[in-house]
């Protein structure tokens, strides 16, 4: 169904990240895993929220459920009685936990969830459970219901929260999904932009990798703010919300490219401000381990063009689950 904003038809600005720790990449690094770089990680979101507080901005934090767990113990007590039966096993959060163990700095993080929820404006949603694989082969529709089941469950019992936004790992949308995701309790996913090389991305190429690239220094796809029938309400309750650009992590060796980056989504948050869309931007947190003091300085330069959009245009900034209150009201 298609939607419009109605007559509040100032631009929207939405931040979703995929808050994972090592749970977004055990399957790509295998043992090879660079333990500093996810203890940098949980240094860097105090002050994340700092700069989301200090400039009035609200942001979904889509979170592994299994970083809700403070110990192994508590992990094994939340996991759902159903597993998913990958056919390529390493895909599985269990068999990789099975076989190299688990660190409390990398694969727990309650104390973190606590900071975010008591940041305003902040949203705690979903990122599954298990960092959950909905295209790859072997895995059902049941087993999905029951990841999502456990993600609700260890945040109800021990946050005293229900969530409602959802982001698919891998942004892997399984459209015949979304029924299920409803079902357990969530009014937001969020969608990949319309171009090409964002479609069907559990099959990557080089030529899809070259695109999304490119795409992030110079105009080579669609629009990428958007509003009608770019967002959607697949039935009744769920909403789906485009992405409009990741916010790609910062080369120490490639000045001009990240100052063109860094142009062009400000010229894309202005488009959005200028004509009453939405623009949605996304990142992972510990994108920024690489390059911190860089990092923060290229967020802060974004976040204060945001904030120049609001008093010119009278911009707002909605997380994902105020924007599908906003769309739905």
């Amino acid at each position: 169904m298609e939607t419009s904003l109605g007559d509040k038809n100032n631009g929207i600005l939405t931040i979703s990240l995929d808050f994972e720790l090592l749970w977004g990449l055990f399957d790509k690094i295998g043992g090879r895993v660079d333990r500093d770089y996810f203890r940098r990680t949980r240094t860097l979101i105090p002050g994340l929220l700092e700069l989301f507080q200090a400039y009035g901005v609200e942001v979904t934090w889509a979170t592994v459920g299994m970083l809700f767990a403070d110990n192994e113990e508590e992990w094994r007590a939340f996991q759902p009685e159903i597993l998913p039966t990958y056919r390529d096993e390493k895909l599985s959060a269990y068999h990789w936990a099975g076989k190299f163990g688990l660190d409390p700095d990398l694969h727990f993080a309650p104390d973190l969830i606590r900071q975010v929820m008591d940041c305003p404006g902040q949203e705690i949603g979903s990122h599954t459970f298990a960092h959950y694989y909905t295209l790859s082969p072997g895995q059902s529709p049941e087993q999905f219901r029951a990841d999502l089941q456990a993600s609700q469950h260890i945040a109800k019992s021990k946050f005293g929260i229900s969530l409602a936004s959802l982001v698919f790992p891998r942004n892997h949308i399984n459209f015949q999904y979304l029924d299920i995701c409803l079902e357990e309790g969530f009014s937001q996913v969020r969608g990949n932009p319309a171009d090409w090389y964002w479609q069907e991305n559990q099959h990557e190429g080089w030529a899809k990798k070259i695109f999304r690239t490119a795409d992030c220094l110079v105009p080579l796809g669609k629009d990428k703010t958007y509003g009608g029938s770019q967002v959607y309400q697949y039935r009744e309750g769920l909403w789906v919300l485009p992405a409009s650009r990741f916010l790609r992590p910062i080369k120490s060796r490639s000045p001009i490219s990240n100052s063109l980056k860094a142009h062009r989504i400000k010229s894309e948050m202005s488009e959005a401000a200028q004509k009453g869309r939405i623009y949605h931007l996304w990142w992972h947190p510990h994108n920024f381990a690489l390059t911190p003091e860089d990092s923060f300085r290229e967020l802060e330069t974004l976040l204060r063009h945001y904030k120049k959009l609001q008093e010119e245009y009278g911009m707002a900034s909605l997380s994902m689950k105020n924007l599908g209150l906003r769309l739905g009201g």
